[in-house]
């Protein structure tokens, strides 16, 4: 059985599919200049159809991985984060 990929390993994997050019885009959109709302907010670019595919992938992540991109800089690791969590609740509960 493989094991679990870890979140250096995912946000490795988050920078090859990266786009620089399109990240200033949204670095723009998302107000990321200093005194804005979103000041600091970083982007890789990566198309959220793109990640909930990943997030298929990483089922047998480890929590304290999971936790770890939900606190990263970057916005697709942070939702990628979010994405794994609710995948995971969902799993658990049912309604």
């Amino acid at each position: 059985m493989p094991q679990a990929m870890t979140a250096l390993e995912i946000q490795a994997r988050l920078r090859r599919l990266a786009s620089k050019d399109k990240a200033k885009i949204l670095q723009r959109f998302f107000k990321t200049g200093p005194g804005q709302y979103g000041e600091g907010d970083m982007f890789h670019d990566i198309m959220v159809p793109v990640l909930r595919k990943l997030t298929k992938e990483y089922d047998d992540i480890p929590l304290a991985d999971v936790f770890s991109l939900l606190i990263s800089g970057m916005h697709e690791e942070r939702l990628l984060a979010l994405m794994m969590l609710v995948r995971a609740f969902t799993r658990v509960i049912t309604f």
